[in-house]
């Protein structure tokens, strides 16, 4: 079996490498540098956004989108290849919520007007989005979402209340769902509407997390209207709609390529000389570990390439993309917990402190780790959809 990627897709990795060398700040790509450090000062956040309009002026950010919509219609493995290239350098290149959900979703399900309207914005990197999803009450099981949309006039009315809101305090539109049947079986009385966030009535609230990072938002609906036309697919079938964004929000290889980034600097931290500790590598057990975190990462990488492969062949990867988001994220959560431990007590150290092991990357990235089992699709979901979607096993 041939595992190499082809000659065309070979130049396009170094045709990325070289635009990012040229393109990104030196800077940014240093190790301190995280895409979405919220700590980050402001000149930052407008590098990267100067960076994503340049990649928005190639039609990068757009990449897999059909000609007809604005892209460049790359196939399913070209796109893997960019992805995998912009989180090895850690480039900020994704465009978030609106090229990688809100497009794709509204190229399904919406309507030429939604399309006219949005697409184009999304693609030149004009618009930015978040996902108003999960309630208090309504995570890992969304059908129970509460939140309300009551019709009025040419207008919905919607009251309710969002929570884990990722970058609402900065978009400028938000995908939300809301219940416009109440009587309706839970999947079948949701509707999907896009909300402009100036509207009145939206409160925001952060949220701050362990890393004391506000990414994360509160988000309240006091009597917000959002007009019919900004409803996405059919009334009350807004489940339906909301299943295909997550479909493309769980595929993809950055989460495995950027922790192989911080195993790399891991294993290069392994190979110096400390004081007092000479140098980690020269123990059996610590290079034995970091051989083993470098083999789960490579067959992680493969179940990545299996999912763009199967999309490449015009398969629905439906479990396989729950085997790789499963797979990646409970096996960043184990090298968490190994790049802490190695380093000793220097390894929870945090940013700032003199004594910390690689400026102290590895304290922050174990507290982050602790969501990402979470986010996208918990574990447990994730293992529902491998057990009836593909082995076909009855639900329980």
């Amino acid at each position: 079996m041939d595992f190499r990627f082809d000659a065309e897709h070979e130049r396009f990795r170094q045709e990325v490498r070289a635009f990012v060398a040229a393109e990104l700040p030196a800077a940014w790509r240093s190790a301190d540098a995280y895409n979405d450090r919220e700590d980050a000062p402001p000149e930052a956040g407008e590098a990267a956004r100067a960076f994503q309009r340049k990649l928005a002026g190639r039609g990068w950010l757009t990449l897999a989108w059909p000609k007809e919509h604005g892209g460049l219609g790359a196939g399913p493995v070209q796109q893997l290849v960019y992805n995998e290239e912009m989180s090895r350098l850690r480039a900020p290149a994704f465009g978030g919520t609106g090229p990688a959900m809100v497009g794709p979703t509204l190229m399904l399900h919406g309507t030429e007007e939604q399309r006219r309207r949005f697409l184009a914005p999304i693609a030149r990197a004009e618009m930015t989005w978040c996902q108003g999803f999960s309630e208090p009450g309504a995570g890992s099981d969304l059908a129970s979402l509460q939140t309300r949309a009551v019709a009025d006039g040419d207008d919905f009315v919607l009251n309710g209340q969002k929570v884990w809101t990722s970058g609402a305090h900065r978009a400028d539109w938000c995908i939300v769902l809301a219940r416009t049947d109440p009587d309706a079986p839970k999947h079948r009385g949701i509707s999907y509407f896009l909300m402009d966030m100036k509207s009145p009535g939206i409160t925001i609230k952060p949220l701050p997390n362990m890393l004391n990072s506000a990414a994360f938002n509160e988000m309240f609906l006091d009597n917000v209207r959002i007009p019919r036309a900004d409803l996405v697919g059919e009334l009350h079938r807004g489940w339906y709609v909301a299943t295909t964004t997550l479909d493309f929000e769980r595929s993809g290889i950055q989460r495995i390529v950027f922790a192989e980034t911080l195993l790399d600097d891991l294993i290069g931290w392994a190979r110096e000389r400390h004081s007092g500790a000479g140098r980690p590598a020269d123990r059996a057990l610590v290079r034995n570990r970091l051989a083993e975190l470098r083999i789960e990462f490579a067959v992680g990488r493969l179940l990545a390439y299996r999912v763009a492969w199967m999309q490449g062949q015009g398969l629905v990867p439906n479990a396989e993309a729950s085997v790789a988001k499963l797979y990646s994220t409970e096996l960043q959560a184990r090298f968490a917990a190994a790049a802490i431990n190695l380093p000793g007590e220097a390894g929870a150290l945090w940013r700032g402190s003199q004594r910390a092991a690689l400026a102290g990357r590895f304290a922050s990235y174990y507290l982050a780790a602790a969501s990402y089992t979470i986010a996208a699709g918990t574990s447990e979901v994730q293992r529902n959809i491998i057990a009836q979607r593909g082995l076909g096993l009855p639900r329980g």
